[in-house]
């Protein structure tokens, strides 16, 4: 096994230890306060990590595409939510055949407009699809804007032979960048508006909020209320949730990248050998890629495609050919930008875990 030292770079390293530690402590929020947890898999995209999951607790999986799904199945989920729009026939095919692999396959219907698609997408298949109706609440992007649209779309969904409501979800993805104070009351209005469309349509069916921002606050004030949560970077950590919405601390995080000096062209920059094929182009409002994970003033400014631009009060003080941790801004494409991470526990290379659904974006 490889150690640290010889590891080639830029890696990709997961804190094993630091990583079972945030499964744990989200899973034993929503147990005890009988919320479901339902992972989207969108962020670790890995087999192994879901195994993790399922295995402390987690009800199903969430997953963005398809592909996704598929590739998660050997990690024996028996439950999975689909949360993005299927509008191509064409997929018909592959729905059926993961359908027959899974106890409970849900899906997305997130308008009237797709839901006239959606039912073509269910006819093609052979099935009747169970869907989670999307529920705008405040990000700007899919979902029913309101009641009025809801109940419009609820009744679309019972003229449907081939689609059947099974709930109603929400991304509520606007939360990042919030600071700790204002989360409360957001949370309790996000819960107050997801719950209004479901008490007006049908009492008896859940609602799933999903964000990792918000997810422990949602399981601790909508105990009764809300019945799952779908939150996707929580186990890994970045510096959203960390330094910018403090949902977790910084020692929690369990992602970073390992990256090396390349060069010094000019007194207050250096240049490593990681740009926007390992952080990609996601940042922080403060234009931050990454920052270095020992506490360091080194920040990562800007990117290319195999440079990271570092600036910073420490940074005259980096050789060439020094290694340095990086927290990135953004773990999601992180993620998905590498084949393979590599696993430590107390410092040492323990394992290599593939990203099996890295690039299935159908």
């Amino acid at each position: 096994m490889a150690t640290l030292d010889s590891l080639a770079t830029p890696a990709i390293l997961v804190d094993r230890v630091r990583l079972e530690a945030n499964i744990a402590d989200m899973q034993r929020v929503c147990t005890a306060h009988g919320v479901e947890l339902r992972p989207h898999i969108k962020t670790h995209k890995m087999v192994e990590v879901a195994r993790r999951q399922l295995a402390a607790g987690a009800a199903g999986l969430t997953c963005a595409k398809l592909g996704e799904a598929e590739a998660m199945l050997p990690s024996g989920v028996r439950s999975i939510f689909i949360a993005h729009s299927l509008a191509d026939p064409g997929q018909a095919p592959r729905l059926a055949a993961l359908a027959e692999k899974v106890d409970d396959l849900r899906v997305a219907v997130t308008s009237e407009a797709h839901a006239l698609v959606l039912d073509k997408v269910a006819a093609a298949s052979g099935r009747r699809l169970d869907v989670m109706m999307a529920v705008d609440t405040g990000l700007g992007r899919e979902g029913v804007r309101d009641l009025a649209a809801a109940q419009r779309l609820a009744t679309t969904l019972g003229r449907s032979p081939h689609l059947r409501l099974r709930g109603f979800y929400t991304h509520e993805g606007n939360f990042y960048g919030l600071p700790r104070e204002q989360q409360l009351p957001r949370v309790r209005e996000l819960i107050d508006r997801i719950c209004a469309v479901r008490d007006a349509i049908d009492r008896t069916l859940p609602v799933w909020p999903g964000c990792s921002v918000s997810a422990k606050l949602v399981a601790e004030h909508g105990a009764g209320r809300v019945q799952a949560v779908r939150p996707g970077a929580y186990m890994f950590g970045d510096l959203f949730l960390s330094e910018i919405t403090g949902v977790m601390p910084a020692d929690a995080v369990a992602v970073h990248v390992l990256a090396t000096v390349v060069d010094k062209p000019e007194p207050g920059l250096a240049l490593i050998d990681a740009g926007s094929k390992t952080f990609s182009s996601d940042r922080t409002g403060d234009n931050i890629h990454a920052k270095a994970a020992d506490g360091r003033d080194l920040a990562v400014v800007r990117v290319n495609e195999e440079h990271g631009y570092v600036r910073g009060a420490a940074v005259d003080a980096l050789q060439v050919g020094e290694r340095v941790l990086f927290m990135p801004a953004h773990i999601c494409p992180v993620i998905n930008l590498t084949d393979e991470v590599t696993v430590i526990a107390n410092g040492q290379v323990v394992a290599t875990w593939r990203v099996e659904a890295r690039g299935k974006t159908r």
